[in-house]
């Protein structure tokens, strides 16, 4: 698999990821069943594209990229789905993690 196909994987992970925590906060503790069991089922699936993509992608690049845009994707769904805006210091950390991900992707090299 060539590396434009595992970032193509691991944006679906992201998606799933994104969605997983989401069904994870109304599935309210895991009281709700329909919630939980489409948390669990996009769960696997955000897991088994990460892994597909990190064998194609280096492990490091794959990660920092999966967890720092699924925390912004999850931020942004409570920012619209239940008015949760965060003050200006998390702003401004959402923002540094952003920076973070492009750095690593477009400047960080594999020595």
């Amino acid at each position: 698999m060539k590396p434009f196909y595992g970032y193509i994987i691991l944006g679906v992970g992201i998606l799933t990821g994104i969605a997983a925590n989401s069904f994870a906060k109304i599935s309210d503790g895991f009281s709700k069943l329909s919630p939980t069991i489409a948390c669990l089922i996009l769960m696997c699936v955000t897991m088994f594209s990460l892994a597909k993509a990190m064998s194609v992608i280096p492990v490091g690049f794959a990660y920092s990229t999966y967890s720092g845009l699924t925390v912004t994707g999850v931020l942004i769904f409570a920012m619209i789905k239940y008015n949760q805006i965060p003050n200006l210091y998390g702003m401004i950390g959402i923002f540094l993690i952003i920076i973070g991900v492009v750095m690593v992707n477009s400047l960080g090299r594999l020595t």
